[in-house]
């Protein structure tokens, strides 16, 4: 889907930890890096890992064999060890649990048990890896949390720098202030620190995703971050979409649209069209639906199929339709020709609306309560992991709620190949400079 930044020259390796369903994994991989150890705690996705491109690595600590599987260690990840793989790894990737911290707690120094950034600091100190990428919820970045979490770049800025058992993290803070304020006197300890908030929507993802991604370079290698930066420069925007759906490249797209469904949308769109930003249209749960870069149509799910029972439609797999659909008060359903709803890591209807899909069907007289016309169900799991970027062929273990809940907490797919793309194409730049 995403063009790659640049184009790659060597052969990388990396390590990622937290993996859940395998969506920054995969997407890492696909940039061109071969996996030298992934980690998982929860028991459905390392299945599915296992499903699909893992087998478990065993006590031995091993580096893989190019083409081999890649080597899972499941568990927690405080046991695993990671000095076999010092100086070896080009990118160590993940998103560590964040979740959740108290205001309260976080003033006084005591941090939720479940913050695995420390985690993610302690991997780098065994590894000394080339760059480090980590997802997160851009509700890190509001206002009340934002010391906390610059000292978390700061962390990751001066992973060296360990912080003791009995030392506040505004103590251990101060003392990073200090060091980076210092020349550094081994770069190889030291990393250049980007965060970058993102849409995954801006980035080709048929999804309103709204995250942040830090990226972490070793200081030694020069990389050019400011340019590095302007490599991530979203390629998608609302504003062509919404230009597409005035000049109708949009809807002939998209011929089977009923009349009165394109006459909704159109209604709200301004008279006049925005001025043209150079990108590509936002792509829409409609697009994931019919397909997008080669990917087959989606069959429609019948309405006496809402009956939870796998029947294989023209081969898809976890396109199965789900009774009960509701549309909650404060809470809207997808629509086809918008991207989707952030993907939850709930069940199918949890918060109410989050799952649901507003279909092109009328209903034939109002519903109680309801402000929408048009018959809704939930989303099937395989509409999901579209919107989401996965392919259609990656297997999900687990019943639907487990997954859900791995496809909630994922990387969509794109997103994470557009930046470990850009990565390894600023790793190449700056290891190839005399």
């Amino acid at each position: 889907m995403s063009e790659p930044p640049g184009k790659l020259t060597r052969d990388r390796t990396s390590v990622e930890l937290f993996a859940g369903g395998g969506g920054l994994a995969m997407a890492v991989h696909r940039a061109g890096f071969r996996p030298l150890l992934v980690n998982e705690l929860v028991r459905y996705a390392c299945e599915t890992l296992k499903a699909n491109v893992a087998s478990p690595r065993g006590e031995a600590e091993r580096i893989p064999a190019p083409g081999e599987r890649w080597p899972l260690v499941e568990g927690d990840v405080r046991e695993v060890g990671f000095d076999y793989l010092w100086d070896r790894v080009d990118l160590l990737a993940g998103g560590p649990p964040c979740q959740p911290f108290s205001l309260g707690g976080v003033a006084k120094g005591d941090e939720d048990k479940r913050n695995m950034f420390p985690e993610m600091f302690r991997a780098i100190r065994e590894i000394q890896p080339k760059a480090v990428m980590c997802e997160n919820v851009r509700g890190l970045l509001r206002p009340s949390f934002r010391p906390y979490f610059e000292y978390i770049e700061r962390e990751l800025r001066l992973p060296f720098e360990q912080r003791g058992d009995n030392v506040t993290w505004r103590e251990h803070d101060a003392t990073l202030c200090e060091r980076l304020a210092e020349e550094p006197s081994d770069p190889k300890r030291r990393y250049e620190v980007l965060t970058t908030a993102v849409n995954a929507a801006d980035y080709g993802v048929p999804q309103v995703r709204n995250r942040i991604i830090i990226v972490a370079f070793r200081s030694d290698l020069g990389v050019d971050i400011a340019r590095f930066e302007k490599a991530l420069t979203p390629r998608y925007s609302e504003t062509a979409l919404i230009r597409s759906m005035l000049d109708g490249t949009y809807w002939e797209r998209h011929p089977d649209v009923p009349d009165h469904v394109r006459r909704r949308v159109m209604a709200r769109l301004p008279e006049t069209a925005p001025a043209d930003d150079g990108k590509l249209p936002w792509r829409t749960l409609r697009d994931a639906i019919k397909g997008i870069d080669g990917q087959r149509p989606l069959p429609p799910v019948p309405w006496d199929r809402l009956d939870r029972r796998e029947y294989l439609p023209d081969g898809f797999s976890y396109h199965i339709g789900w009774p009960d659909a509701r549309i909650y008060a404060g809470h809207t359903p997808n629509e086809l020709d918008r991207p989707a709803k952030t993907v939850k890591a709930g069940v199918h209807g949890v918060p109410g609306g989050e799952s649901v899909l507003l279909t092109d069907d009328q209903v034939p007289e109002p519903i109680e309560g309801s402000p929408y016309a048009y018959r809704h169900r939930y989303m099937t799991v395989r509409e999901t992991a579209r919107v989401m970027t996965f392919p259609d062929d990656w297997v999900i273990a687990g019943p639907r709620g487990e997954q859900m809940r791995q496809l909630g907490n994922a990387v969509p797919v794109e997103l994470g190949v557009f930046f470990a793309h850009a990565i390894a194409a600023a790793l190449d730049e700056a290891e190839s400079k005399p």
